[in-house]
């Protein structure tokens, strides 16, 4: 997890450089073009073949990832991307409050709230600091776009959910990620209906190029890290991507970073080692897997 936050972080940094030459649509379907090609040859080199027993399954996954992603964009117009940012990663926030929920419906109100509790808070902590890294504001004329940004969060939450509900069913990392790939083109292709397509100049065009691979690269380790890991673990650990974003902000552009974000990137980290260690200490005799 910690190296797909640094890869969606570093597609961040080319799409903010790309955003100049090319509109939201464009680079979601560009990204789902760069990733398909990718994974094709991935997919052929491993052996795996793309026919999937349970299609559903990976039409569901690609559904609310690129409504999450849309909701994402969307936000981002209307809101000041520090809160758009925050209300999309209150996806760990989501996903922590359905798993200890559903505990609590299958076993009771007991056990799984003292097991799970420690680790439930730590991910409340880990998002505290990314407030305070980045602030979040918002004015009664932007609640639509609050709302729109709290949506991106819920829907990412059922995306990451569901990859690991793949996982479980057998499927390989590279076929999931290649169908949500298949996803943004096609929904990437049909929002350049209503807005319009830029010209692909030169040398303008090439960010496109590494924004879809990071895409790719991160997605393949955020699948595999919610695949084969504890799952609020995981998603405590995806805040690590605010850091990384910071702190390419700092050395790439410039931004000054006052006491109370440094605080919060501190908080961030804290957060993810002692999930880290609670999982671990939960489960001393076996590897990481899903609770």
């Amino acid at each position: 997890m910690l190296l797909a936050s640094f890869f969606f972080a570093s597609m961040g940094v080319c799409i903010k450089y790309a955003s100049a030459h090319f509109n939201s649509f464009e680079v979601v379907a560009y990204r789902g073009l760069v990733g398909m090609l990718f994974l094709w040859g991935l997919t052929r080199w491993q052996g795996v073949t793309l026919g999937t027993r349970v299609p559903m399954m990976h039409v569901w996954r690609s559904i609310v990832g690129t409504v999450s992603l849309t909701a994402w964009f969307f936000a981002i117009g209307v809101l000041p991307l520090a809160t758009a940012m925050t209300l999309n990663y209150m996806s760990s926030v989501w996903i922590a409050t359905f798993l200890l929920g559903g505990a609590v419906l299958v076993q009771g109100r007991g056990s799984p709230i003292r097991q799970q509790a420690p680790l439930f808070l730590t991910v409340l902590a880990g998002f505290a600091g990314v407030a305070m890294l980045l602030r979040p504001s918002f004015n009664p004329e932007q609640a639509t776009g609050a709302l729109v940004g709290l949506m991106s969060g819920l829907f990412a939450a059922l995306a990451y959910l569901q990859v690991a509900a793949l996982a479980k069913a057998g499927e390989p990392e590279s076929r999931t990620v290649f169908y949500f790939s298949l996803g943004a083109l096609v929904a990437g292709a049909i929002g350049m209906l209503f807005v319009g397509m830029s010209p692909l100049r030169w040398p303008t065009a090439l960010w496109l190029l590494p924004i879809g691979l990071l895409a790719v690269f991160g997605q393949i380790c955020m699948t595999r890290a919610y695949s084969s890991g504890a799952t609020m673990v995981v998603a405590n650990l995806q805040y690590s991507g605010i850091v990384f974003a910071a702190l390419y902000s700092v050395t790439l552009f410039g931004d000054q970073l006052p006491l109370i974000g440094w605080a919060g990137m501190a908080l961030i980290v804290v957060s993810g080692i002692t999930a880290t260690v609670l999982r671990a200490r939960s489960m001393p005799q076996s590897p990481p897997e899903e609770p």
